[in-house]
């Protein structure tokens, strides 16, 4: 009963019992907005939508469910994200902004706030193309200007709601806002997929339910070692202490899953932008135009090979894309050299780049390709047990299981510091 000491420890701890009460809170305000609905949609019909479009079922899932609901915070924190992907790809072709984010904890709250100022214009968007969509889709009726408007402003509105909730958490809460509200959000649709389970569950199919949940086992474990999974690469620090030389060594952990899920991310959302398109045309009274877009929509079938294949290959191309952005080898050997580090056996400079590179590669590798296996799971455990009812995606669990490992790392680091202190009052 570890774990039940360890809980108890915690709520023993003052500074750690409001953090988490206050994260709570907000999780509860959270899911009222959550279920406030904007009105003049068909709920019925925006659930088929939604049954039918794995691009919307991902979205929901970042929007930690609300957009199936079409709530004031229907698009959740989707603009952000893409907000924060778009600030992230811009630093490499603005200097002024590389400059910035090298300037440390003020360059990074300016960037921050150039993110915010960002989501702002990308939510209108998306929220005028998420009316464009449901109303192609006979989910929402024609409305007038005005309305039109309000229902935009509502929407991004509570997007801006949800962004502020975030940072409250990271500020005054416990774990990172932004993931803790996205695994609220995650979570708070658990009771809902247990009820459809338990609606449609036949016990003849008892042996493929096992089945299934030997293979959600499975995934979680491989998702936490893949994630806790480090490359260390050592590096010495050479300095001269009264008439001796001495070294200084510390490590590079080169983490195997340096993307996280924002390769499935831009994966999903590229091979389903045909058939989002095309679903406007399906009704064109062109025959032409009309035919071509059932016949985009039939080669795209997220339950066929060619399509999961397609979906496998972009991950893997988008986790080495993006694993290139977000570890600069030529920035850490620059910032090696100055600071007198080397690899051992490798020379500063552009020597460091090259085996930097080289490590890096051999390992994405591993996490591309774990990573393209988790974005075909539901099609995986769909063929193997026939259980087209998930409570989770793979998706879902990477978000999961991140989160929750990043938050008690935050957690533990937390009471031993308490330790620390209370070891150093003592004394």
């Amino acid at each position: 009963m570890n774990w039940l000491k360890t809980i108890t420890k915690i709520f023993k701890v003052q500074q750690l019992r409001n953090k988490i009460l206050f994260t709570a809170a907000i999780f509860l305000v959270f899911r009222i907005f959550a279920h406030i609905p904007v009105p003049g949609v068909d709920v019925e019909s925006l659930k088929n939508l939604f049954a039918q479009s794995q691009l919307l079922s991902l979205l929901d899932i970042f929007s930690g469910g609300t957009l199936a609901n079409f709530s004031v915070m229907s698009l959740g924190l989707n603009p952000y994200i893409n907000a924060s992907i778009i600030m992230q790809l811009l630093q490499l072709v603005i200097p002024k902004l590389e400059e910035m984010a090298k300037e440390g904890e003020s360059g990074r709250e300016k960037i921050n706030q150039y993110t915010r100022y960002l989501t702002v214009p990308l939510t209108v968007i998306q929220a005028f193309g998420m009316y464009i969509l449901l109303r192609n889709s006979d989910v929402i009726k024609t409305v007038d200007p005005l309305t039109l408007f309000s229902l935009i402003v509502t929407i991004s509105a509570g997007t801006i709601l949800l962004m502020w909730l975030g940072e409250l958490i990271s500020e005054k809460g416990i774990g990172n806002g932004i993931s803790m509200v996205i695994l609220a959000g995650i979570v708070g649709r658990l009771p809902i997929g247990l009820a459809q389970t338990a609606t449609v569950f036949d016990p003849s199919q008892l042996r493929n339910v096992v089945t299934f949940l030997v293979m959600g086992l499975v995934v979680i474990v491989s998702i936490v070692i893949v994630t806790e999974a480090r490359r260390p690469i050592q590096v010495n620090y050479s300095r001269r202490a009264t008439a001796t030389q001495t070294s200084v060594t510390s490590f590079i952990p080169l983490r195997v899953n340096q993307a996280g899920v924002i390769p499935i991310i831009f994966a999903v959302s590229l091979i389903l932008l045909p058939t989002t398109f095309t679903s406007f045309f399906q009704r064109s009274p062109n025959i032409t135009i009309a035919n071509l877009a059932q016949d985009i929509q039939k080669i795209f079938n997220p339950n066929d090979i060619l399509y999961n294949a397609v979906y496998f290959i972009l991950v893997v191309i988008f986790t080495y894309f993006y694993t290139t952005v977000a570890f600069n080898t030529k920035q850490i050997s620059e910032m090696l050299m100055k600071q007198g580090g080397f690899i051992a056996g490798i020379r500063p400079g552009q020597t460091t780049k090259k085996y930097l590179d080289y490590v890096s590669l051999r390992i994405t590798l591993f996490g591309a390709l774990f990573l393209g296996a988790i974005a075909i799971l539901p099609a995986i455990g769909q063929s193997f047990t026939g259980i087209t009812t998930l409570l989770i995606g793979g998706t879902g669990l990477l978000i999961v299981v991140s989160v929750l490992l990043e938050t008690i790392k935050q957690i533990e680091s937390q009471l031993v510091m308490r330790d620390y202190d209370a070891f150093l009052r003592r004394q």
